[in-house]
Protein backbone atom coordinates (compact mmCIF):
# COMPACT_ATOMS: atom_id res chain seq x y z
CA UNK A 1 0.00 0.00 0.00
CA UNK A 2 2.99 2.33 0.82
CA UNK A 3 4.78 1.69 -2.44
CA UNK A 4 1.29 2.19 -4.56
CA UNK A 5 1.28 5.44 -2.69
CA UNK A 6 4.50 6.60 -2.89
CA UNK A 7 4.60 5.68 -6.99
CA UNK A 8 1.04 7.39 -7.06
CA UNK A 9 2.51 10.90 -5.42
CA UNK A 10 5.59 10.66 -7.87
CA UNK A 11 3.41 10.51 -10.59
CA UNK A 12 1.33 13.44 -9.39
CA UNK A 13 4.35 15.74 -8.65
CA UNK A 14 5.69 14.52 -12.09
CA UNK A 15 2.61 15.84 -13.63
CA UNK A 16 2.82 19.02 -11.95
CA UNK A 17 6.00 19.54 -13.05
CA UNK A 18 5.27 19.11 -16.54
CA UNK A 19 2.33 21.34 -16.90
CA UNK A 20 4.83 23.80 -15.04
CA UNK A 21 6.95 23.64 -17.05
CA UNK A 22 4.46 24.03 -20.19
CA UNK A 23 2.68 26.84 -18.75
CA UNK A 24 5.97 28.57 -18.04
CA UNK A 25 7.09 28.23 -21.55
CA UNK A 26 4.22 30.04 -22.84
CA UNK A 27 5.12 33.12 -20.91
CA UNK A 28 8.16 33.28 -22.32
CA UNK A 29 8.56 35.49 -25.96
CA UNK A 30 6.41 35.13 -28.31
CA UNK A 31 8.43 36.11 -31.65
CA UNK A 32 6.35 36.12 -35.52
CA UNK A 33 8.66 35.14 -37.96
CA UNK A 34 9.26 37.36 -41.09
CA UNK A 35 12.33 36.33 -42.61
CA UNK A 36 14.15 37.80 -45.26
CA UNK A 37 16.71 37.28 -47.52
CA UNK A 38 17.66 40.58 -48.27
CA UNK A 39 19.66 43.29 -45.96
CA UNK A 40 21.77 40.77 -44.46
CA UNK A 41 24.71 38.79 -44.81
CA UNK A 42 24.53 35.48 -43.16
CA UNK A 43 27.09 34.09 -40.92
CA UNK A 44 28.61 31.05 -39.36
CA UNK A 45 30.59 33.18 -36.25
CA UNK A 46 30.57 36.26 -35.06
CA UNK A 47 31.04 38.31 -31.60
CA UNK A 48 27.39 39.58 -30.20
CA UNK A 49 28.26 42.50 -27.98
CA UNK A 50 26.21 45.26 -28.69
CA UNK A 51 22.00 46.12 -29.15
CA UNK A 52 21.10 48.84 -31.09
CA UNK A 53 17.61 50.48 -30.97
CA UNK A 54 16.30 52.34 -33.60
CA UNK A 55 12.63 53.66 -35.15
CA UNK A 56 10.61 52.99 -38.54
CA UNK A 57 7.65 53.40 -40.59
CA UNK A 58 6.54 53.19 -43.41
CA UNK A 59 6.62 56.21 -45.97
CA UNK A 60 5.34 54.66 -48.91
CA UNK A 61 1.52 54.88 -49.29
CA UNK A 62 -1.25 53.08 -46.50
CA UNK A 63 -0.79 51.95 -43.17
CA UNK A 64 2.56 53.66 -41.88
CA UNK A 65 2.53 50.83 -39.35
CA UNK A 66 1.96 47.72 -41.26
CA UNK A 67 4.84 45.13 -40.80
CA UNK A 68 4.83 44.26 -44.45
CA UNK A 69 4.46 47.40 -46.35
CA UNK A 70 7.35 48.01 -43.73
CA UNK A 71 9.59 44.92 -45.07
CA UNK A 72 8.92 46.06 -48.33
CA UNK A 73 10.36 48.93 -48.00
CA UNK A 74 13.39 48.06 -46.59
CA UNK A 75 13.53 45.69 -49.80
CA UNK A 76 14.06 48.33 -51.85
CA UNK A 77 16.49 50.39 -49.75
CA UNK A 78 18.62 47.19 -48.96
CA UNK A 79 18.68 47.54 -45.11
CA UNK A 80 17.01 45.31 -42.49
CA UNK A 81 16.47 44.72 -38.71
CA UNK A 82 16.83 41.63 -36.41
CA UNK A 83 13.52 42.15 -35.01
CA UNK A 84 11.04 45.08 -35.45
CA UNK A 85 8.08 45.77 -32.70
CA UNK A 86 4.87 46.99 -33.50
CA UNK A 87 2.90 49.26 -32.19
CA UNK A 88 1.17 46.27 -30.02
CA UNK A 89 4.12 45.07 -28.36
CA UNK A 90 4.05 41.88 -30.97
CA UNK A 91 7.64 41.31 -32.13
CA UNK A 92 9.27 39.63 -35.84
CA UNK A 93 12.20 38.90 -36.75
CA UNK A 94 13.43 39.91 -39.98
CA UNK A 95 17.05 38.32 -39.57
CA UNK A 96 18.60 35.76 -37.39
CA UNK A 97 21.16 36.61 -34.68
CA UNK A 98 24.19 34.65 -35.95
CA UNK A 99 23.41 36.87 -39.31
CA UNK A 100 24.74 40.27 -39.92
CA UNK A 101 21.62 42.71 -40.71
CA UNK A 102 21.93 46.08 -42.67
CA UNK A 103 20.93 48.22 -39.80
CA UNK A 104 23.47 50.29 -38.36
CA UNK A 105 24.75 52.01 -41.78
CA UNK A 106 28.37 54.49 -40.77
CA UNK A 107 28.88 53.97 -37.15
CA UNK A 108 31.13 54.21 -34.37
CA UNK A 109 30.77 52.56 -30.71
CA UNK A 110 31.94 53.95 -27.61
CA UNK A 111 35.28 52.05 -28.03
CA UNK A 112 36.12 52.98 -30.79
CA UNK A 113 35.05 50.26 -33.25
CA UNK A 114 33.89 51.24 -36.53
CA UNK A 115 30.63 49.32 -38.21
CA UNK A 116 28.47 48.29 -35.48
CA UNK A 117 26.98 45.64 -37.85
CA UNK A 118 29.33 43.37 -37.27
CA UNK A 119 28.99 43.09 -33.63
CA UNK A 120 25.22 43.69 -33.02
CA UNK A 121 21.50 42.89 -32.97
CA UNK A 122 19.55 45.68 -34.71
CA UNK A 123 15.99 46.29 -32.85
CA UNK A 124 13.37 48.46 -34.75
CA UNK A 125 10.20 50.43 -32.94
CA UNK A 126 7.52 51.09 -35.31
CA UNK A 127 7.70 54.92 -34.66
CA UNK A 128 7.35 58.10 -36.12
CA UNK A 129 7.27 61.79 -36.32
CA UNK A 130 3.94 62.03 -34.24
CA UNK A 131 4.16 59.36 -31.79
CA UNK A 132 5.86 58.22 -29.04
CA UNK A 133 6.67 54.35 -28.55
CA UNK A 134 3.61 52.76 -26.57
CA UNK A 135 3.55 50.95 -23.26
CA UNK A 136 3.62 47.59 -25.00
CA UNK A 137 5.97 48.47 -27.41
CA UNK A 138 8.45 49.51 -24.38
CA UNK A 139 7.68 46.30 -22.51
CA UNK A 140 8.31 44.31 -25.59
CA UNK A 141 11.55 45.81 -25.88
CA UNK A 142 12.77 45.85 -22.49
CA UNK A 143 11.87 41.69 -21.91
CA UNK A 144 13.77 41.19 -25.88
CA UNK A 145 16.83 43.07 -24.83
CA UNK A 146 16.65 40.99 -21.09
CA UNK A 147 16.96 37.97 -23.32
CA UNK A 148 19.66 39.16 -25.11
CA UNK A 149 21.57 39.73 -22.28
CA UNK A 150 21.19 35.91 -20.96
CA UNK A 151 23.09 34.75 -24.12
CA UNK A 152 25.54 37.23 -25.21
CA UNK A 153 27.61 39.23 -22.92
CA UNK A 154 26.28 42.44 -23.83
CA UNK A 155 28.64 45.53 -23.83
CA UNK A 156 26.38 48.39 -24.96
CA UNK A 157 22.97 49.00 -25.61
CA UNK A 158 22.55 51.95 -27.76
CA UNK A 159 20.45 54.01 -29.85
CA UNK A 160 21.01 54.58 -33.52
CA UNK A 161 22.22 58.35 -32.74
CA UNK A 162 24.57 57.30 -30.09
CA UNK A 163 26.40 55.71 -32.63
CA UNK A 164 25.57 57.85 -35.69
CA UNK A 165 25.81 61.59 -34.00
CA UNK A 166 24.89 64.13 -36.18
CA UNK A 167 23.63 62.09 -38.85
CA UNK A 168 20.56 60.34 -36.87
CA UNK A 169 18.27 60.94 -34.29
CA UNK A 170 16.31 57.72 -33.30
CA UNK A 171 14.56 56.52 -31.69
CA UNK A 172 12.04 59.02 -31.68
CA UNK A 173 9.89 60.54 -29.13
CA UNK A 174 11.39 57.98 -26.44
CA UNK A 175 12.20 58.09 -22.62
CA UNK A 176 15.07 56.58 -23.00
CA UNK A 177 16.54 57.18 -19.32
CA UNK A 178 13.48 55.20 -17.91
CA UNK A 179 13.88 52.03 -20.56
CA UNK A 180 17.34 51.64 -19.03
CA UNK A 181 16.43 51.78 -16.46
CA UNK A 182 13.49 49.10 -16.63
CA UNK A 183 16.93 46.86 -17.83
CA UNK A 184 18.93 47.65 -15.01
CA UNK A 185 21.68 49.77 -16.75
CA UNK A 186 21.18 52.85 -14.81
CA UNK A 187 25.65 53.16 -14.58
CA UNK A 188 24.45 54.07 -18.48
CA UNK A 189 23.04 57.28 -17.74
CA UNK A 190 25.77 58.97 -16.43
CA UNK A 191 27.78 58.07 -19.64
CA UNK A 192 25.49 59.16 -22.20
CA UNK A 193 27.09 62.17 -24.59
CA UNK A 194 24.04 63.88 -25.30
CA UNK A 195 21.78 66.34 -22.82
CA UNK A 196 18.34 65.60 -23.67
CA UNK A 197 16.86 61.51 -23.18
CA UNK A 198 13.78 62.42 -25.78
CA UNK A 199 14.84 62.32 -29.50
CA UNK A 200 12.45 63.28 -32.64
CA UNK A 201 13.42 63.44 -36.34
CA UNK A 202 15.75 65.91 -37.52
CA UNK A 203 14.56 65.78 -41.36
CA UNK A 204 10.80 65.48 -42.68
CA UNK A 205 8.74 62.20 -42.40
CA UNK A 206 8.52 61.83 -46.04
CA UNK A 207 12.46 61.76 -46.26
CA UNK A 208 13.19 59.12 -43.40
CA UNK A 209 11.42 56.00 -43.79
CA UNK A 210 14.07 54.14 -42.46
CA UNK A 211 16.57 54.67 -39.77
CA UNK A 212 20.23 52.81 -41.64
Amino acid sequence: MNLNCNIRITMICLLFIINFSTVNSQTKLKIVDKTVRFGMRATQLRNIDVVIVHSVFNASGGDIYDIDLIINQFSRYHVSSHYVIGRDGIIYQLVKEKNVSFHAGQSSLPDGRKGANSSSIGIELMDSVGDAPTELQIRSLTALVKDIESRYHIKYVLRHSDIAPGRKTDPWNMNWEDFLKRIGRQDSIRNLKIDSFIRKPLQPISKTPYSL
